[in-house]
């Protein structure tokens, strides 16, 4: 493997090389690897396999202001790729904000942050895997019908070369089981889920364990109530808390505030968020979901606090979008073939001091979220409403399940009436915990 990806290093090199030989000013070309296969089942029967296995090539050059990026096929001939792509910058736009990242930013040392488990999973265990998960479920009480079990086993990674002397390459494992279960006959049918999803295989849940978990889980949403339309405090379910945080991670991209789509676009160095409110990015720690040595172009980000005590504190910033901000990358760029966009990596916002229990205690009466849908979020207002489904919260207690209701604030005073439980899971790119939030609008019956 290691051989391999010398070669791909090798390979990346030789287009930069031959940019430069077609007149290219400066040059990078970059490998997006990926390995997968999966194994699907459904009432005790194998649904389908797959497997795929890609290494895709793409070279980006620059004549003065101007920039072409061309797709590469690993065994073409790089000087008429390389003359092709140089030949499409010539004609294209200027774009001053387009430039590699500069020298001095460029990571000179790679941290080995133990992304990569090389075990091969057979065909029969990830088989024996997903049918143990869907008998679990399906044994639970309630349950009454399947969505299917998956196990998929895969990996992904980055070989990047740039003209000024850059040289890296990484790879990512990835191990993941889940089941989707039915409980309930007729319209009143209730669906849920329950997975998991490590770098390491051997860190994955017992499938069983996945299964009973996917089982109650449904069971429990069993003859949901509606509810009368009134003001509630939310409690979000640790899955809908990082889909929160997915959308200020959205609000504080720095390409959402170059192009004003950002409901925080002007708040930069002001309070945005509940003091109790702390973001963390941390792009090297060890075994992380999202974790690198280096990102798309070459630069080794640092721990940064988006967020601290509800202070906005950074963009998330690629070269791009650095230079059309008059800023700084601070190694965010994220590389998908030809384009490169900024992103988050390990993102989590922190958690809090007291339990979900103990929160759910003081509000004493809400709503515990633990399904959101729907498109109603307006990132350049901040405006939320969203249909939603979950339990009533009684005396401080889970009291029975509710759905047909909508949840709707702005996402403004969201951040700023929220507050974090101590239940972060940190085993996710995007983390967070229980969120508990006043004065949100249920719009029911």
């Amino acid at each position: 493997m290691q051989d391999h990806t010398q070669s791909l290093i090798d390979r990346a090199a030789s287009l930069v090389e031959a940019a430069q030989r077609a007149g290219a000013d400066a040059a990078d070309a970059v490998v997006v690897r990926s390995r997968s296969k999966s194994v699907s089942v459904r009432l005790g029967k194998v649904e389908g396999t797959d497997a795929s296995e890609s290494d895709d090539f793409s070279l980006r050059v620059f004549v003065g202001s101007k920039v072409a990026s061309v797709s590469a096929n690993v065994t073409g001939d790089v000087d008429s790729l390389a003359e092709r792509a140089v030949a499409m910058a010539r004609v294209s736009p200027e774009d001053t904000f387009n430039t590699l990242a500069r020298e001095d930013l460029l990571a000179s040392e790679f941290p080995d942050l133990d992304l990569y488990d090389d075990t091969e999973v057979p065909a029969e265990r990830m088989t024996e895997d997903a049918l143990a998960m869907e008998e679990a479920a399906r044994a639970v009480p309630g349950v009454t019908n399947s969505s299917g079990a998956g196990v998929s086993a895969g990996s992904g990674g980055l070989v990047l070369v740039t003209s000024h002397g850059f040289s890296g390459a990484y790879r990512r494992s990835r191990f993941s089981r889940s089941v989707s279960v039915i409980a309930g006959e007729g319209t009143g049918m209730e669906r849920d889920y329950d997975f998991s999803s490590k770098l390491f295989f051997a860190d994955l849940r017992d499938p069983a364990e996945i299964g009973r978990e996917a089982g109650e889980r449904t069971a429990r949403r069993v003859n949901p109530r509606k509810m009368d339309t009134q003001t509630v405090t939310a409690v979000f379910d640790p899955r809908v808390a990082r889909g929160m945080l997915g959308h200020l991670a959205g609000a504080i991209n720095g390409s959402a505030v170059a192009r004003k789509t950002s409901f925080l676009r002007d708040r930069m160095g002001q309070q945005v968020a509940n003091a109790a409110i702390t973001v963390i990015d941390e792009p090297a720690r060890m075994r992380g979901q999202a974790s690198r040595p280096f990102d798309g172009e070459g630069v080794q980000g640092p721990t940064l606090t988006m967020v601290g005590e509800g202070v906005l504190n950074h963009w998330f910033l690629s070269t791009s979008i650095a230079n059309e901000l008059e800023l700084e990358t601070n190694g965010r760029g994220a590389r998908s073939g030809t384009s490169v966009s900024a992103s988050s990596t390990n993102l989590s916002i922190e958690p809090g001091d007291r339990t979900p229990e103990e929160l759910m205690k003081a509000i004493g009466t809400g709503f515990y979220v633990t399904e959101v849908f729907g498109q109603g979020v307006n990132m350049v207002t901040g405006e939320y409403s969203r249909g939603a489904s979950g339990f009533w919260i009684e005396n401080g207690e889970i009291a029975f399940p509710v759905s047909e209701v909508t949840i709707a604030s702005n996402l403004k005073d969201m951040f700023m009436r929220m507050i974090p439980a101590n239940d972060l899971d940190r085993d996710f790119g995007t983390a967070a915990p229980t969120l508990v939030i006043e004065g949100m609008t249920l719009a029911g019956q």
